[in-house]
């Protein structure tokens, strides 16, 4: 493993900590998981600032603060059973790992879910696995999951994804038809199947990828 270009402390203090992330397994992960390994090498540097970065393939790994706030949203228990739609570089699928998730993480582009399972598998995420297809339709095979979070923006919340939620689950996921109009939501499902969502902040993600559709 390459030396830690930044020290992790700042970044979980100033810009995690200091905005109202409370979580102590939240906080935990994001002090132990090496972001600099999930980002291109030439960007190692500016692993721990507070932004977004460029993955290539046109995604990006999300910036500190909302990948703790979308984790900790999930109220997570030990042993919780997550799907991951848009595992990108893997870095939300190691913070969901560090916490005691069992993650099953879908990526639409084949690239990325190569090399992003390679790394999970290197680091010894042993509880994530990784597969490439299109998310929106979720992963049936492991359903139902005790929570999903998605990291890329639909124009709405996809039907399959509330299906495979359990009872009483929580589902996080950015929604809106372009990059400056949208919302972080927190969509949770009832005992009777009941669903309600709550706008949480705007956000800025890329857009969910689907499958090309004849």
């Amino acid at each position: 493993m390459a030396d830690v270009p930044a020290n992790y402390g700042p970044m979980v203090r100033e810009q995690i900590e200091s905005r109202g992330i409370t979580n102590a397994g939240v906080l935990a992960a994001m002090s132990k998981v090496p972001r600099h390994e999930f980002v291109p090498e030439h960007l190692a540097d500016a692993a721990y600032e507070d932004h977004p970065l460029p993955i290539g393939y046109s995604q990006t790994i999300s910036q500190p603060y909302i990948v703790a706030l979308m984790t900790e949203l999930l109220q997570l228990a030990p042993g919780a059973k997550v799907l991951e739609v848009g595992t990108g570089s893997g870095y939300q699928a190691a913070i969901l790992a560090e916490v005691g998730a069992q993650v099953y993480s879908i990526e639409i582009l084949e690239p990325l879910a190569k090399t992003s399972a390679q790394l999970l598998q290197r680091l010894g995420y042993t509880s994530v696995q990784v597969k490439r297809g299109d998310g929106y339709l979720g992963w049936p095979q492991h359903a139902p999951y005790d929570a999903i979070v998605v990291t890329a923006a639909a124009g709405h919340v996809p039907p399959p994804l509330v299906e495979q939620l359990k009872p009483g689950g929580r589902l996080v996921i950015p929604v809106g038809d372009g990059q400056m109009q949208q919302s972080l939501l927190l969509v949770e499902k009832g005992a009777d199947g009941s669903v309600t969502a709550h706008d949480v902040a705007p956000v800025m993600f890329v857009p969910l990828t689907r499958e090309n559709r004849e």
